[in-house]
């Protein structure tokens, strides 16, 4: 084992622990939220973690259930009639996925704005602190993987969090202080690289402390003691056995059904995209920066969704808040998830007493630890400095993600994005200067499409008399929308008594002097 992993063993094994961890409420949590058999979702953390860690690219990202696709698959079991139709759907989505991976559709993952991939970082941080708030008070009326604003039991993220306030449980706040004091702890250089201290993660002391403190509960405070729905509650399992009356298996009956393919296709499109927007995330990430091959990424989503739509699990996607929680534990290789996706089965079916015992306080206080390493205030001041076609995108994807959820928000954030994009496309490839009322207007290098706009917009501003020279010797590349443009304004140019001189143009437009 050491000689096929190297060094690496040691980290990837404790980062693995911590994810599982992670992974197990929010699992159970997607699934309930989804109107799905919580089995479906484990076994969907299972996939992700098993069968797509060993296809997949990408050396830190871990896939599991996806928050984003809880309302897409709620929607599709009430649509669809049955659970096993949606799975055949899932099945189908999992194959659409493979072939746009085979045909290198991931390419269009490179072209999401940096700035917007920031905010989705930072934005997920601080769904992850807001969200866990009332569970750390003991109010745990809301699932654990509910990530939209108006939330499942009509709550919003803020009234949740009010409610919480006036209906909290001293107890689940002791233990949600132990809890973080513990990871803090452990989080100190010295001890992350003490070489008996640093081999078992805090996050898995918390828990133990956890555990530990409301079991004493009973005897000491029994009025503070946390049961059932403050608890992890997993399906019965305690053998391989009952494992496999857990399974489900899919149901192709409506397979010629338009609407089974309408869904089918959404599954596969919303996967693909949230795939590609974590796996960014995570490859920025990566203290070694490491790229992930994309296509390679959806031809491994592909194939986890197609399994876990085969044996009764939710749709799989590459996962932000599984992947932060294994790159900050100083996961180096795929191995942490694939070993946190066994961890999934043998834990459940080694220790299922013991972890129906975890409270989801102390579970609270390992997501506000990775949530405050997504959105850091120093974050905020880097993105500030780095000037407002920056900034702004990323405090609008932000707010977005906050006040709606992750895909709405991604698009919102993509739209003031791309008008940056284009402002600052425009400032680089067209220049307009003005001295003593002769303009020069010079295209550089490529002028496309997205040029059109603005460059219509100055043109407009050009006054009556004036004389204008537009000088093409330095663009390589002049869009057939930009020659429109420069035509129409020759061809209006005599009713405003503009003189017009083009240079270097390797084509005559229209009228020009």
């Amino acid at each position: 084992m050491e000689s096929l992993f190297g060094k690496n063993i040691k980290y990837d094994l404790k980062s693995s622990l911590v994810v599982f961890l992670v992974a197990l409420p929010l699992c159970l949590g997607i699934a309930i939220a989804s109107g799905a058999p919580p089995m479906s979702g484990l076994i969907a953390g299972i996939v992700g973690g098993i069968v797509v860690g060993a296809f997949s690219g990408s050396h830190v990202s871990v896939s599991g259930p996806a928050a984003g696709l809880t309302v897409v698959v709620l929607d599709s079991i009430s649509s669809l009639g049955t659970f096993e139709l949606f799975l055949a759907s899932l099945v189908v989505a999992g194959l659409i996925q493979l072939v746009l991976g085979i045909m290198k559709a991931g390419v269009l993952g490179y072209y999401f704005p940096h700035a917007v991939i920031k905010g989705m970082l930072t934005a997920i941080g601080l769904i992850l602190i807001l969200k866990q708030i009332p569970h750390a008070l003991g109010y745990d009326k809301d699932t654990m993987g509910d990530e939209t604003f108006l939330q499942s039991d009509n709550h919003n993220t803020f009234t949740e969090i009010w409610y919480a306030i006036e209906f909290n449980s001293p107890g689940a706040i002791l233990i949600v202080l132990v809890a973080l004091a513990i990871i803090i702890f452990f989080e100190r250089p010295k001890i992350t690289n003490h070489r008996i201290l640093g081999v078992v993660p805090g996050a898995l002391w918390a828990v133990l402390s956890g555990i530990l403190i409301n079991e004493t509960y009973q005897y000491w405070k029994p009025d503070w003691y946390l049961d059932r729905e403050h608890l992890v509650m997993l399906p019965s399992v305690n053998n391989f056995g009952e494992l496999s009356n857990l399974i489900t298996f899919p149901d192709f009956s409506l397979i010629s059904d338009s609407a089974f393919w309408i869904i089918a296709v959404t599954i596969a499109v919303i996967a693909s995209i949230e795939t590609l927007l974590s796996i960014d995330a995570a490859d920025k990430m990566d203290p070694q920066k490491r790229i992930t091959p994309n296509s390679r990424e959806l031809v491994a989503q592909g194939i986890g969704n197609t399994v876990s739509g085969l044996i009764g699990g939710l749709p799989v996607t590459a996962v932000i808040v599984r992947s932060s929680a294994n790159i900050t534990s100083g996961a180096k290789t795929k191995l942490s998830a694939i070993l946190h996706g066994i961890l999934l089965i043998v834990l459940i079916l080694a220790i299922p007493g013991i972890l129906s015992k975890i409270p989801l306080s102390c579970l609270a206080a390992i997501l506000f630890f990775v949530g405050y390493k997504l959105a850091k205030p120093t974050i905020f001041i880097s993105i500030y400095k780095q000037g407002k076609d920056q900034f702004i995108p990323f405090i609008v994807t932000v707010l977005a993600i906050l006040l709606t959820d992750l895909l709405i928000g991604i698009g919102i954030g993509m739209a003031f994005g791309l008008f940056f994009v284009i402002k600052t496309n425009f400032q680089k490839s067209i220049r307009i200067t003005e001295h003593n009322g002769n303009y020069l207007v010079q295209l550089q290098k490529d002028v496309s499409f997205l040029n059109k706009a603005p460059l219509m917009k100055e043109l407009e501003k050009i006054p009556y008399g004036a004389q204008v020279v537009i000088n093409a010797e330095k663009a390589r590349f002049i869009d057939h929308d930009i020659q429109e443009v420069l035509n129409d304004f020759i061809l209006t140019s005599f009713d405003k008594n503009i003189e017009v001189t083009t240079e270097g143009f390797r084509y005559k437009l229209t009228n020009s002097l």
